[in-house]
C-alpha cells in the first residue's frame, strides 16, 4: 500500500498565518448574506470566477516550470466539483437559517474527518486530539441547536450546512493526498476555475439567469473572491503542506465564533444565549487542539 506523502517542517508561525486563514475565511457569510438574493449558484460561481481571474497568472507560470501535468488538473478538477457543492450549498444554508448555525455546522468538517481516519487509518487523532474534537463536537451541537426549533425551513438549512461540510472536508483530503510539491496558489486557480465552470455551467442549462442582484451585491462577491477565498483558502492549503487536514479543521472550527460576531457588529444578528455558550465551547477545544499538536500523530 502506498505511504502518505511526507509533511514539510512546521514553521514557528504556522498557528498564528492558520488563525489569519480563519478570520479571513469568517468573512464570507457577511459577504454572502449582503449579496441575497443573488441566486446561491450565482453568488458562489461569481467567486469563485473573479478569484480564478486573478488567479490565472500564477496558474500559468506553474504550467510553464512543469508544476500542473495531467494528475494536478485532474485534481483540480476534482477540487472544483467540491468547492461547487460547499458554496452553493452553504449559501443556500444561510439564506435558511442563522448565520451562527450555518457557519456553525459547515465548519463541522473535524468530525467528519476524525470518523474517517478510523476506517483509512492515516492520520488518526492523538488521545489529546480526540478529548479537542469532542469538545468541539460538543460546542458545534449547542451552537446548532440553538437554531433546532426555529421550523422547517431552518432545519433544511442546517441539512444543506452539513452538505457543504462533507464537501469542504472532501476538498482538504484531496489536497492532503497531492503532498507537499503542491503549488498551492496555482492548484486554488485551477479549483476556482473548475468550480466557477461547474456552478455558471449549471445555472446556464437550468435557465437561471447568470447575474447578480445588484451592483452593491457584485461588490460584496468581489470581496468574498478577495478575503476569504484568495486569503483565506489560500493559507488554509498552504497549512495543508505542514499538518493534517484534521487540524486545519480544528482551526476552522473557530470560524462559527468569528462569523457569529461579524453578524452582530455589521449585520446586527445577535446570537441566544445557548449559541453564546456554543462559541465558547469550540473555542475551548481548538484551545486544546493547538495545546496538543505535538502530540498528534502529523
Amino acid at each position: 500500500m502506498t505511504q502518505p506523502p511526507e509533511r514539510l517542517p512546521a514553521p514557528a508561525l504556522l498557528f498564528p498565518v492558520l488563525g489569519i486563514g480563519v478570520l479571513a475565511v469568517s468573512f464570507a457569510a457577511i459577504f454572502f448574506v449582503k449579496a441575497q438574493p443573488t441566486h446561491p449558484p450565482i453568488s458562489a460561481g461569481t467567486r469563485l470566477l473573479v478569484a480564478a481571474v486573478l488567479l490565472s497568472p500564477f496558474v500559468l507560470r506553474a504550467k510553464r516550470r512543469g508544476k500542473i501535468d495531467s494528475h494536478v488538473l485532474k485534481a483540480g478538477a476534482l477540487g472544483g466539483l467540491c468547492y461547487a457543492v460547499h458554496f452553493s450549498a452553504w449559501i443556500a444554508s444561510l439564506e435558511r437559517t442563522s448565520i451562527a448555525a450555518s457557519v456553525t455546522l459547515v465548519a463541522s468538517t473535524p468530525i467528519l474527518l476524525a470518523l474517517l481516519s478510523l476506517i483509512t487509518r492515516k492520520d488518526q487523532p492523538s488521545r489529546s486530539l480526540w478529548l479537542a474534537i469532542g469538545v468541539a463536537a460538543v460546542g458545534v451541537g449547542i451552537l446548532g441547536a440553538s437554531d433546532l426549533s426555529s421550523g422547517a425551513g431552518n432545519l433544511l438549512g442546517d441539512a444543506l450546512a452539513l452538505l457543504g461540510c462533507g464537501a469542504i472536508a472532501a476538498f482538504l483530503l484531496l489536497v492532503r493526498k497531492m503532498g507537499p510539491d503542491l503549488d498551492p496558489v496555482a492548484f486554488s486557480g485551477l479549483a476556482c476555475a473548475s468550480g466557477a465552470t461547474l456552478l455558471l455551467g449549471t445555472a446556464w442549462l437550468v435557465g437561471i439567469p447568470l447575474e447578480v442582484a445588484s451592483t452593491k451585491a457584485l461588490g460584496y462577491l468581489v470581496l468574498a473572491a478577495l478575503i476569504p477565498q484568495l486569503v483565506g483558502h489560500l493559507i488554509l492549503i498552504w497549512a495543508l503542506r505542514y499538518t493534517t487536514p484534521t487540524v486545519v479543521a480544528l482551526g476552522v472550527t473557530c470560524e462559527p465564533v468569528a462569523s457569529t460576531v461579524l453578524g452582530v457588529l455589521l449585520l446586527s444578528q445577535v446570537p441566544s444565549g445557548l449559541a453564546a455558550i456554543g462559541c465558547a465551547v469550540t473555542v475551548g477545544g481548538v484551545t486544546l487542539a493547538i495545546l496538543a499538536r505535538r502530540e498528534t500523530e502529523v
